[in-house]
């Protein structure tokens, strides 16, 4: 069982106005510092309790008394509190053992929760994390469950827009054939972001939302020389950018963003000399504070339950090929 401890203590002195500052709108502010530090907070009135690990209570402890004296000048919204974190310098503490909250999602059909270990990591990882990576096969909802969270966060008002994002490998001569201009062609490499956008909020609110251009689906093309604020950012099919667009694309993140990349690095469709800028960035940022990585396994396929032997049966087949040195 991972060592948990807990701390009283009363913000002083007794203000509601600022209280419900530092709290924000339905204890939002609060459950985003949860959510950063690995805590539990909970208060009545200014008397407050935190739970978790020694040292990311400790952490919370003060980062709230030092907002709470700074809610007296400063009006605070949920940017202004991922400032602040960021400003203290404050992450969660990986105590042994550590078990994440559950986060769970509103949605148009209802509430979307983590089936199973990884999902349930990947959902608290995406809500804790600016920039996050869902690496492993098809059907094991990485982009399905990066969507709900990007809605969610439109929905609380914690972005101001949604930007999804997918290469399009074949945006040459292969679809040149195709009649329009370069967004049009490359529509069928953004139809599953479309479905699952359709799943959460509609197909009305949806066609709405992309003509007012809070959600935007682009080419990772479009992507270069841009920076996003307070937006949510998903790049899909990331195994097939190249080392370049990789860097390119992570490092367009502003203030107030979160970025999610996911991709399967069994369907790499770049040319066999090119490497994969999701595998490069898998070896280059593993260990930075601030990113995390969600590596998902066959058994974390929520499809029919023969995906999930398919994808075993050719795991099984590249592991035997790496050991006798086979070509693919």
């Amino acid at each position: 069982m991972p060592s948990t401890s807990h701390r009283d203590f009363t913000l002083e002195p007794a203000d509601t106005e600022r209280l419900a500052n530092l709290a924000g709108p339905f204890d939002q502010h609060l459950r985003q510092i949860e959510l950063r530090l690995g805590v539990q907070i909970s208060n009545r009135g200014p008397v407050f309790r935190v739970e978790g690990g020694g040292e990311a209570v400790a952490r919370a402890e003060h980062l709230l008394q030092a907002l709470y004296t700074e809610a007296a000048e400063t009006t605070f919204d949920s940017h202004a509190i991922h400032l602040r974190l960021n400003e203290a310098n404050v992450d969660r503490v990986d105590d042994a053992g550590y078990q994440p909250q559950e986060v769970s999602v509103r949605v148009r059909r209802g509430t979307i929760r983590g089936r199973g270990a990884n999902q349930a990591r990947y959902l608290h990882a995406i809500a804790s994390h600016d920039i996050n990576f869902g690496i492993g096969p098809a059907g094991t909802g990485k982009t399905f469950l990066a969507v709900a969270m990007a809605v969610d966060a439109l929905n609380e008002s914690r972005v101001q827009r949604l930007v999804l994002v997918r290469p399009a490998v074949e945006a040459g001569e292969k679809l040149g054939f195709l009649p329009g201009d370069l967004s049009q062609k490359v529509d069928p490499y953004l139809r599953p972001l479309y479905d699952a956008l359709y799943e959460m909020l509609g197909v009305e609110k949806v066609v709405k939302l992309l003509e007012k251009n809070v959600i935007e689906i682009a080419p990772l093309a479009y992507m270069r020389g841009r920076t996003l604020n307070d937006a949510f950012v998903i790049l899909d099919e990331a195994q097939n950018t190249t080392i370049e667009q990789m860097k390119m694309f992570l490092t367009r993140l502003g203030f107030g963003s979160t970025a999610v990349v996911t991709g399967d690095m069994t369907q790499v469709d770049l040319p066999k000399h090119v490497k994969s800028g999701l595998k490069d960035a898998i070896e280059v940022l593993r260990g930075v504070d601030g990113v995390s990585f969600t590596f998902f396994e066959a058994r974390d396929v929520v499809r029919h339950p023969l995906v999930a032997r398919i994808v075993s049966a050719y795991d099984r087949r590249d592991a035997q090929d790496r050991e006798t040195g086979a070509a693919p």
